[in-house]
């Protein structure tokens, strides 16, 4: 996972509660490439490994650019780069991975909320030099929220602000989308309320029009049942066979006997905890894969997947 060994050139406040991140190779090599929706897994003190999106141009190999908001409650990651890291630091990282790819498009609309600017800054960026039509919608609670203002205005009305206590109400999902046209894909990140609400608004779009990356995992709905039945999990490499049962999770089973697999934030949306399905029907119950992809799909993530068959085979 932690491939890289990065250092820290630069630190600085983007906004209110967010800090802007600059990480170079300490010899002045290039870095990895990336492209537009990827991440770094960055491992903190304390076993924390937290992801970020990088935001700076793909173009760009010199540098990688992170935006990280202080999350009110969160677990501690966010709190230690605010107040702990600093220039000259070095942090180890994973290499670049991408669970919210950019696909082909006539255009796009980008919606943003909060924090979730970061992985589509990216997008509108190579949008940019692959001259693709786009626009951007950005909204935060207040003025003082705005991460990389002085960027994003060079591009004038292509890009809409919006300051909740400014309107009196957060963005007018239901208009952004009620005049969709094919072709035009449409990218939100941001907090549950505004994913929640591009979903039930774009709901007359196709689905392999909106694409979204979480956060947090939206709250379950309330009638929604537990799982009824455990399943068996068995071990290729290993030989280790176990139940599941409805109240655990896969990684939780595979914890307490032993094995350990990589994770991060145990909510299905990150896919640190990627691993290979060589046998079963794996249930899916991620934020990572597209719907449209699931079926056939030989790799689940353990900590929140489930089976469908009464056996699954994995690649341990």
């Amino acid at each position: 996972m932690t491939e890289l060994n990065l250092r820290v050139s630069r630190v600085e406040a983007e906004a209110r509660d967010v800090l802007r991140l600059e990480l170079v190779d300490p010899a002045g090599a290039q870095l990895p490439p990336f492209e537009p929706g990827a991440h770094l897994a960055v491992q903190l003190p304390g076993a924390m490994l937290r992801h970020y999106s990088l935001c700076g141009d793909p173009r760009d190999r010199s540098r990688y650019v992170l935006g990280v908001g202080r999350a009110a409650g969160g677990r501690g990651g966010s709190d230690y780069v605010h107040g702990q890291v600093r220039e000259g630091m070095d942090l180890r990282c994973s290499r670049p991975a991408n669970n919210f790819r950019l696909v082909e498009a006539d255009s796009y609309l980008f919606i943003a909320g909060g924090i979730g600017i970061t992985p589509l800054l990216a997008m509108v960026r190579w949008c940019e030099a692959n001259g693709k039509p786009w626009s951007l919608v950005y909204g935060v609670r207040s003025r003082q929220r705005l991460a990389f203002y002085e960027e994003l205005r060079q591009w004038g009305d292509r890009v809409r602000f919006h300051c909740d206590d400014e309107a009196g109400a957060p963005i007018a999902v239901p208009l952004l989308l009620a005049d969709w046209t094919p072709g035009v894909h449409v990218y939100c990140c941001g907090p549950a309320p505004l994913m929640n609400a591009v979903q039930l608004h774009g709901a007359h779009l196709p689905a392999d029009a909106l694409h979204f990356e979480w956060f947090s995992a939206p709250a379950a709905p309330a009638s929604e049942a537990p799982a009824a039945e455990g399943f068996a999990i068995e071990l290729r490499r290993s030989g280790g066979c176990y139940t599941v049962p409805p109240d655990r999770s896969i990684l939780e089973v595979l914890e307490e006997n032993g094995h350990e697999v990589p994770f991060s934030c145990r909510e299905g949306l990150c896919g640190t905890c990627e691993t290979t399905v060589c046998e079963g029907q794996p249930e899916h119950l991620d934020y990572v894969y597209p719907p449209a992809e699931r079926e056939g799909l030989r790799t689940m993530l353990v900590c929140v997947s489930r089976a469908k068959s009464e056996r699954l085979v994995l690649d341990l």
